[in-house]
């Protein structure tokens, strides 16, 4: 599909961000498209910052300072920015919500593990389910979808952890709570420490399995008061995300030899297949 009126650097960012997300969002309307391309790139600009090895972290600070300043009306002659910023004022986004992000981001630079799963649930709560409220802002959903939206972007994000385990040790962070490795008995999710646990390691992957299926339903709940013309985009997007779920939860161990991600094609066919369902 054509890309009309966003600039090539967001366009740029979002489709090396996450295809999934580029992809569908393309099946949202014209004025709805543009500002999920700049919703995407502003938060991916953050997040690249911090997953940097060795992390980005002035850069990261300065991106913030930035942003903080562009708010109060100073230019910060910076794309990514002043078109989040743009968003915002259009869409009356909670600052508080924005602050959650990049809190979390910024705990990204320092703290490396969490040990129960309700402080899991704070992280991704900054770094995923505020972007659920943010979408269903940009979609003038009503309030009683902000729920929903919060399961959905946090069972999304929960996806993300199965999935990136061997990214994320990499960067000496763990997201899942220590009380799950320890029900397991799991010293850790490096590859070295599991590898005599495998059936520990298994059992534990299908745990979490389980518990994003848990939110992602919880979710799903709010696809009823969205409609049909975004419906397609999100639906699609989540239903991917229960394939790269059940995919690794053939094998578990795969996520130490690659990253499960759906090809281009099945992106399609997925985003083809439920719009002949509606």
């Amino acid at each position: 599909m054509k890309i009309t009126n966003i600039p090539k650097q967001l366009e740029s960012i979002f489709k090396n961000g996450s295809k999934t997300y580029f992809y569908c969002s393309l099946f949202f309307p014209e004025d709805v498209k543009a500002d999920v391309f700049a919703l995407y790139s502003f938060v991916r600009t953050a997040d690249n910052f911090v997953d940097q090895s060795p992390p980005q972290t002035e850069q990261f600070k300065t991106f913030r300072k930035k942003y903080e300043q562009s708010i109060t009306g100073k230019k910060s002659n910076d794309l990514i920015i002043e078109s989040f910023v743009k968003l915002q004022n259009k869409r009356d986004f909670d600052p508080a919500w924005i602050k959650s992000f990049l809190d979390a981001m910024e705990q990204d630079l320092t703290k490396k593990t969490y040990q129960t799963m309700d402080d899991s649930i704070a992280y991704m709560h900054g770094s995923a389910e505020v972007i659920g409220l943010l979408m269903s802002k940009i979609l003038n959903l009503p309030a009683s979808a902000n729920a929903s939206a919060k399961y959905l972007g946090r069972s999304m994000q929960y996806v993300n952890f199965i999935r990136d385990i061997d990214e994320d040790n990499g960067l000496g962070r763990t997201y899942f709570p220590q009380t799950e490795l320890k029900k397991y008995n799991l010293p850790s999710l490096e590859l070295d420490k599991i590898s005599s646990r495998k059936e520990n390691f298994s059992r534990f992957m299908h745990a979490q399995i389980r518990q994003y299926q848990v939110w992602s339903a919880e979710g799903q709940k709010g696809y009823a008061v969205i409609p049909r013309r975004y419906l397609i985009p999100i639906k699609t997007a989540n239903d991917l995300y229960h394939w790269t779920a059940l995919e690794i939860a053939k094998n578990p161990m795969v996520v130490f030899k690659r990253k499960i991600k759906p090809s281009v094609v099945r992106i399609f066919f997925t985003l083809l297949k439920n719009m002949a369902g509606f």
